[in-house]
């Protein structure tokens, strides 16, 4: 009787002890990280058709990936745009690799979680981003408010300070979409 006693209460210590996890997993208030790629530092063409040519080839060959982040969706279009998904909220460190070129890592910091973070016009340089327009980057959270409002938190991407700003959640729809990027004044190619 007391062996099966000893053995019953040493499966329920087993059973009730801590549980043991086999890695990192999806955020309960994941963000959404999105922008484009404007290109990589140090590299152009001789033309303007060759320059289209040398970054459209670019933007499919890049690979983004979140570290420590295994369960990251959406990815890179066509014509440089970013959309990260289930992102983990915090500090997250975005990586972009392009043959031929360095990897280039985009840190972000302090970022709430449901946050949407936008970060248009990025140039991959070697260990780092630069960001050609630092006053487009925007943090986002989601409440049920009228119009928009500083939080009075403040964020960083890619060494800038951004703040956070409370948005009325119907101006929060394009936090699932491919960011739009402005499109040159002039055709590249004029056919007479």
């Amino acid at each position: 009787m007391t062996k099966l006693a000893a053995s019953a209460l040493l499966l329920l210590v087993v059973a009730c002890g801590p549980a043991q996890t086999s890695g990192p997993g999806v955020s309960r208030e994941p963000i959404s990280v999105r922008g484009w790629i404007a290109d990589v530092e140090g590299q152009r063409a001789a033309t303007p058709e060759m320059e289209a040519i040398r970054k459209m080839q670019l933007y499919q060959s890049i690979n983004v990936w979140v570290d420590n982040a295994p369960y990251v969706s959406g990815g890179l279009g066509e014509n440089g745009s970013f959309m990260l998904l289930d992102v983990p909220p915090g500090n997250v460190t975005i990586t972009f690799s392009a043959p031929g070129a360095p990897e280039a890592k985009l840190v972000l910091q302090n970022i709430p979680g449901n946050a949407d973070v936008l970060v248009p016009a990025v140039l991959l340089r070697r260990d780092s981003v630069g960001l050609l327009d630092p006053n487009g980057v925007k943090v986002r959270v989601a409440e049920r408010l009228d119009r928009a409002k500083p939080t009075g938190a403040m964020s960083k991407v890619a060494g800038v300070d951004v703040p956070v700003i409370a948005t009325p959640i119907s101006q929060m729809t394009d936090r699932h979409d491919f960011p739009e990027r402005p499109t040159p004044a002039k055709p590249l190619i004029i056919v007479k």
